[in-house]
């Protein structure tokens, strides 16, 4: 029973399924005027849409024709009776349409925020525009004042300044060193010339006192 509970919805929607063709079979131009939109499964009922008062007119006439041909197309008696609906515009046939091939997928490059689209420069401008200013806690900022403070005296002990004549200091060592070289060096050449002078004073005495022991002898 389960079974034939199912069968019949089944077949329903062959018949749907399988309408274009089974138009087609009865009279080629009657799949481009009518179509099935509907099926009742427990009346099993087929409803069918023309979309003229002249085909709708012809679906009445050919109403046992529809029944025997959809129900052997079907291979059971899914369908008894035909109710033919106001015309209008028929909806496309259904048609089994073939699944989509998967897209390659590749690689897109990846995006930065120096690469990214200038709506987003523009948009990430605003926020930054309207973003609240940061609040920093006033005991916060206070400690890290302390600690600067600290941190400079301690370097100031460990590393003093220099005073404000140190420059002039400094010089004043340099002139110094400067003069000091200067005398020792006028006073080595004083007394490098008495040394030349001492020389040639011993040697011009000395030369006539050997002349006078070589006449003597």
């Amino acid at each position: 029973m389960a079974d034939r509970a199912w069968e019949v919805p089944a077949a329903g929607g062959t018949v749907m399924d399988r309408w274009p063709d089974i138009a087609a079979a009865i009279s080629p131009k009657l799949p481009s005027h009518v179509s099935a939109v509907a099926y009742n499964p427990a009346a099993r009922q087929l409803d069918l849409r023309p979309d003229s008062p002249a085909y709708a007119t012809q679906l009445r006439l050919i109403t046992a024709r529809i029944i025997a041909t959809a129900n052997n197309a079907v291979g059971t008696d899914a369908v008894h009776t035909i109710r033919v609906l106001p015309s209008g515009a028929a909806p496309a046939p259904r048609t089994a349409q073939p699944a989509p091939a998967a897209a390659a997928t590749s690689e897109a490059p990846v995006k930065t925020r120096e690469t990214a689209s200038a709506g987003y420069h523009q948009a990430l401008a605003a926020h930054q525009t309207a973003a609240p200013p940061s609040r920093i806690d006033p005991g916060i900022a206070e400690a890290v004042a302390r600690q600067t403070r600290a941190m400079r005296a301690l370097s100031q002990r460990a590393f003093p300044e220099p005073p404000d004549d140190a420059p002039a200091t400094i010089e004043m060592a340099r002139a110094q060193r400067r003069r000091q070289a200067a005398a020792t060096e006028a006073a080595a050449l004083r007394r490098a010339r008495q040394e030349r002078a001492a020389r040639k004073s011993g040697t011009s005495a000395d030369a006539p006192e050997s002349a006078s022991l070589r006449t003597t002898a």
